[in-house]
């Protein structure tokens, strides 16, 4: 526990001070029946691994998003390195990175060779600055990696006039941003590539798993060879009637291919996406009005210019507002029977960055000093009314107790 919680007796709050009987997770998968009966079906089939499964979510995915292409792949990091690799960044190259995101988007960027160049992040959106975008580029920049914040898409407009003053590309990372849009056009159709997650937490998920999107013909034919060991493209359907036994290796590649056990799923997942985010979108406005009259919390903006995907509802602590600290604060949402994360701690306050790349604190201010503040709270399909409600009492409830 943190301390400052233990010294202002959180963990014994009486029990009258508790809004829930039961504890609500920070996040629950919607997982229904036709899930089920779409794996089962899968597992009874005999085949397991990337086959007719896959191809089928490439094909709805493609057609949901608006593109040509759609590459199914095990992760979202996958889909993010084979996105990079398809451009051919490699050694001596630079590719801008938030950093207010996940260790993917500039892992990736270090497994090619490259050097991540992060950036700082806008106060309100919590999405990266062009501002500092444009600072940062140089002669050695070959890529842009937007990464939508929460399901917030960034300043698409601003950061293509960067892009094509450069000469170089974008590379979207849409972890959170299915489905949105910005300016009426749908998050993964907009850049060159723009690469997707459905991971447990996301709106739709395969347990583990990703997606490019593309209407490029070379980028997705290379990057479905370069998923699957680099073997000519056919190769996944080889053991079946149709398939032959002969293939050639092309390219030196990977193991990113996602299984049809996974693909069922998703098949399943994507009908009820729409749904999923409708549902999203009314709890993210049911903690709006709850929140309007709070005080010592900033709810997150949503810009007139887009449909935010609500992937994550981040509040941001007015600290001065307050006796405690965001630790103490989540410990106190928590013996409330809330369940809280923070995403993320930025990059450049990690050891690995701090000491292989010299980043310090200082060096973005912004997202050093919202890092303090962050708290996300529980948003997703299953929460029902009353589930939202006790988050709000809880929230504004701790806000009221320990304001200053």
């Amino acid at each position: 526990m943190n301390p400052q919680a233990a010294s202002l007796g959180i963990a014994s709050l009486p029990v009258e001070a508790r809004t829930r009987q039961t504890f609500l997770p920070y996040h629950r998968p919607t997982i229904g029946e036709e899930e089920i009966r779409a794996v089962e079906e899968t597992l009874r089939s005999g085949w397991l691994t990337t086959g007719a499964k896959a191809r089928a979510f490439e094909r709805d995915f493609a057609q949901y998003i608006g593109v040509r292409h759609a590459i199914a792949v095990n992760s979202a990091t996958a889909a993010l390195h084979l996105a990079l690799e398809a451009l051919g960044v490699g050694p001596g190259d630079e590719v801008i990175v938030p950093t207010m995101t996940f260790a993917a988007s500039a892992e990736v960027v270090i497994y090619l060779g490259a050097t991540p160049v992060l950036v700082d992040c806008e106060p309100g959106t919590l999405n990266l600055a062009p501002a500092d975008v444009e600072r940062a580029m140089s002669s050695r920049t070959r890529a842009i990696m937007p990464v939508h914040f929460g399901g917030h898409p960034c300043d698409m407009a601003r950061l293509q006039e960067l892009a094509a003053a450069r000469g170089v590309r974008l590379v979207e990372d849409a972890a959170h941003a299915l489905p949105a849009s910005y300016r009426g056009a749908a998050i993964g159709t907009i850049s060159a590539l723009t690469c997707f997650s459905f991971y447990a937490t996301k709106t739709i998920t395969t347990g583990e798993g990703g997606m490019v999107t593309t209407d490029d013909d070379a980028y997705a034919d290379r990057i479905r060879i370069m998923s699957l060991h680099g073997i000519s493209r056919n190769a996944w359907n080889r053991y079946a009637a149709e398939g032959t036994w002969a293939y050639d290796i092309l390219h030196a590649g990977f193991k990113y291919n996602l299984t049809d056990i996974a693909a069922a799923l998703g098949i399943e997942q994507l009908k009820r996406c729409e749904a999923f985010a409708v549902r999203r979108q009314a709890i993210a406005e049911r903690y709006r009005r709850g929140f309007a009259d709070a005080d010592g919390i900033v709810t997150p903006r949503c810009e007139p210019e887009v449909r935010h995907a609500w992937h994550l509802y981040v509040i941001q602590l007015e600290l001065e507002r307050l006796r405690i600290d965001r630790g103490a604060f989540i410990d106190a949402l928590k013996a409330r029977g809330i369940g809280t994360s923070v995403h993320f701690i930025p990059l450049h306050l990690h050891p690995y960055y701090r000491e292989v790349w010299g980043y310090q604190p200082s060096s973005l201010p912004t997202a050093t000093a919202v890092f303090e503040r962050i708290v996300s709270l529980p948003i997703y399909p299953d929460m029902t009314d009353d589930d939202v409600d006790d988050v709000i009492a809880a929230v504004t409830g701790v806000c009221r107790a320990y304001r200053r």
